[in-house]
């Protein structure tokens, strides 16, 4: 018994000013690109059921070219896949702000896929002796939740959300800030299920044993440089999907080929060097990324850059590069005087992780607080904090 899982595809994405020859945003292409190879692979895998676990829609009301896109690859699956269920739920993406707006993936039952959009839904196969409780954005941001617990006698008991699992996302970033929906551990019991498909989070991820979120097929955040380095920190290398084999309980990532990479460089020092020592360094770092640069998506901190620096830069050659990448984003940081750092009472200049330590020793607390405790996770935050700001 294999199950396709899919998630966040978020067609109809638009990124950068770049248009295709037919007049299509570049990267909506290339994220509509990624879901039609998807679902070639998908086929070829000839699975016994495909979920779909949110946002396949950019926006709620997304493009009537989108619609079109996501109906035609929906029906090659049906009809490629005449036997395997077809299953979608609603993200956070694609849900109606207002209950009384329709939603858009209603068109999709027409083709035969079963689809949850407002309310939690059991979906029963009996010929694949197959139960699905398929919840929606929607049902876990309702003032009452459903219980996420398996029912039936069935012998395969799947759980399909979109949610943000508690202690997932990085320190860092939230994806509740993004609209999602914040699921407690306790209420997500990977143990209980045969598998538990999970959407929102973009990065390839097993939070439990047989509980995992597939990933985006592409890089459709706000921001892909961070998306980037949680991959990295995580050991993840690109986009795809899974492959789900629930009486092995095996999980077999299926990587999608990048229509492009997204490319961050190493970061740069501009502490006391000249505009043209600068040129050089950023023309090096360009010339050395594998493969070249032309029709990518770059960029390049640069730290410590005084604004006279700054203006006496090789602007037309950050012109060219810019007009040869897809993007090529230049991140030019002025010094921060006194950044990171005190002052003793002995004149010493300290760093702002003592500086921090200091504070925290000696600020007040309630008794039941544990001090020792507090002052390191202080620590450890503002050191996680310095690590993103030089990465």
């Amino acid at each position: 018994m294999r199950i396709a899982h899919l998630a966040d595809q978020h067609l109809g994405f638009r990124q950068y000013h770049r248009q295709t020859p037919a007049g299509i945003n570049q990267r909506e292409h290339d994220v509509a690109s990624a879901f039609r190879l998807a679902v070639d692979a998908v086929i070829a895998a000839r699975p016994d059921a495909v979920l779909l676990a949110g946002d396949l829609f950019h926006a709620v009301r997304p493009s009537n070219a989108a619609i079109i896109f996501a109906f035609r690859q929906l029906q090659r699956l049906r009809e490629a896949l005449p036997e395997a269920p077809v299953l979608l739920i609603a993200g956070n993406h694609d849900t109606p702000r207002s209950s009384e707006s329709g939603s858009i993936l209603r068109l999709y039952e027409e083709l035969g896929v079963d689809v949850a959009y407002a309310e939690a839904r059991q979906f029963v196969y009996p010929a694949l002796d197959l139960r699905v409780l398929a919840v929606p954005h929607a049902a876990i941001r309702a003032p009452e939740r459903p219980a996420l617990r398996p029912d039936g006698p069935e012998r395969h008991r799947v759980l399909l959300l979109h949610g943000e699992v508690e202690g997932v996302y990085p320190p860092e970033i939230s994806g509740a800030a993004w609209g999602g929906a914040m699921l407690a551990r306790d209420e997500v019991r990977a143990d209980d299920w045969s598998y538990v498909a999970l959407g929102h989070y973009h990065v390839q991820h097993q939070v439990e044993p047989r509980m995992w979120y597939a990933g985006a097929l592409d890089y459709v955040s706000p921001n892909p440089w961070g998306e980037l380095r949680d991959e990295q920190r995580k050991g993840v290398h690109g986009k795809g999907w899974l492959l789900v084999d629930l009486a092995a309980g095996t999980v077999a990532p299926q990587p999608v080929p990048p229509a492009r990479r997204v490319i961050d460089l190493p970061p740069l020092y501009g502490d006391g060097a000249a505009a043209g020592d600068l040129d050089r360094l950023i023309r090096e770092r360009l010339d050395s990324i594998p493969g070249g640069y032309a029709d990518q998506v770059v960029r390049q901190l640069v730290f410590n850059v005084p604004r006279e620096v700054a203006r006496g830069l090789d602007h037309a050659a950050i012109r060219a590069a810019k007009a040869a990448a897809l993007h090529y984003h230049l991140d030019l940081r002025r010094p921060d005087a006194g950044r990171g750092t005190g002052i003793d009472a002995g004149g010493r200049r300290l760093p702002l992780p003592e500086v921090l330590r200091d504070f925290l020793s000696r600020r007040p607390l309630p008794a039941e607080l544990d001090r020792e405790a507090f002052v390191r996770a202080g620590s450890q935050l503002l050191e996680t904090v310095i690590r993103e700001e030089e990465a």
